[in-house]
């Protein structure tokens, strides 16, 4: 950390901060500059935040050299990191589709789904049986009954899952059971529940708020890799803007810049922010080309009858061009799908129309 004393302090100032500094029992070296005095902390943590030195008289700005995030930054150093839940592979050059309902709403429905997205080359199943609503009157989710169905047709259909918990009471009550946990934006700053569900030990897909910045994400990341939980996956689902042509702007420039800064796997979920199935393979095919490690979409054969987000579900034909879209892709740039062997991967220069 540097603190830094505005042009016009004087001795007054300087000694000030000096003293203030001896008192905390941080470890400093006054540094003269051209123009100013500069303070430069020893040390890889101070005792107190930026703002706190900030307040000192004399002070003009604090630079903090450590980043906001520790614990994801350090995760670029190590490389891009891989994520399993059960047989689907998520980052380390491997790319994965998860696809299903958003609700569950209808055992037998389900099963149809689940053998649909899987033929069509998904390889983890989603479904919602505790869902959060903008309205209390909206379909909350079919409960502990959905996700009993949710697992037991995961289990025949031999797919992982991923479902979303809203209330960390229910992480004792299925985390036993669960493949892999969904955080829902909404949700994304229920600290109380990021701990809860990083205790499990298991992957956790954990949603981007529509309001929330890329540091204020990390941020949330940081709670479950702080609770000892390093198998993160970061899912875009799109901000909130004064644009009504989509239900959400899918922010694509922040799947480079996340991976810039860090190695967890990037997710996005095309279906939230196009809000309408129509657009949903277009801004998956983008999300693909910009380097996403997985994409998470809504399919259901019968939208018209369910109870949530049937403007945005996906035919299932659609997601099986989308999952040959990305095998193209995918390979063409090195990596490989996760139902693949390393071996298969093709070299960009016999990738078949490219």
């Amino acid at each position: 950390m540097i603190i830094l004393l505005h042009l016009d302090a004087g001795p007054v100032e300087r000694d000030g901060v000096r003293a203030a500094l001896e008192k905390l029992g941080v470890g400093f070296e006054e540094v003269g500059l051209v123009d100013r005095t500069a303070f430069a902390l020893r040390g890889e943590e101070s005792p107190l935040p930026a703002d706190s030195f900030s307040r000192l008289a004399g002070v003009e700005r604090v630079i903090s050299l450590q980043p906001k995030t520790p614990l994801a930054s350090s995760t670029w150093r190590e490389g891009g990191r891989q994520v399993a839940v059960g047989t689907a592979r998520f980052g380390g050059g491997v790319f994965g589709i998860i696809a299903g309902p958003c609700t569950i709403e209808d055992p037998a429905m389900l099963r149809r789904i689940a053998r649909t997205v899987k033929s069509a080359g998904a390889h983890a199943l989603r479904g919602g049986a505790f869902k959060v609503r903008t309205s209390p009157h909206a379909f909350q989710g079919g409960g502990v009954d959905a996700f009993r169905a949710l697992v037991e047709t995961a289990r025949e259909v031999d797919m992982p899952f991923f479902t979303e918990l809203t209330d960390p009471r229910q992480v004792e009550q299925v985390g036993e059971l669960i493949d892999g946990v969904q955080i829902g934006a909404r949700h994304m700053q229920n600290f109380p529940l990021l701990l809860e569900a990083a205790r499990l030990g298991k992957p956790i897909l954990l949603k981007r708020h529509f309001g929330a910045t890329a540091e204020e994400w990390l941020l949330s990341a940081e709670y479950i890799l702080g609770a000892g939980n390093d198998q993160v996956m970061l899912c875009e689902r799109g901000v909130r803007t004064a644009e009504k042509h989509v239900r959400f702007m899918l922010d694509l420039a922040v799947v480079p810049w996340l991976k810039s800064r860090t190695g967890l796997p990037v997710v996005v979920d095309p279906s939230h922010a196009a809000g309408h199935h129509a657009l949903v393979p277009a801004l998956g095919r983008a999300a693909i080309a910009a380097g996403a490690d997985g994409l998470i979409v809504e399919v259901h054969p019968e939208p018209e009858a369910t109870q949530c987000d049937a403007a945005q579900a996906l035919p299932p034909q659609k997601l099986a061009d989308l999952v040959s879209f990305a095998r193209l892709v995918v390979e063409a740039d090195g990596r490989r799908m996760s139902d693949l062997p390393e071996r298969d991967i093709k070299p960009l220069d016999t990738a078949v129309g490219l």
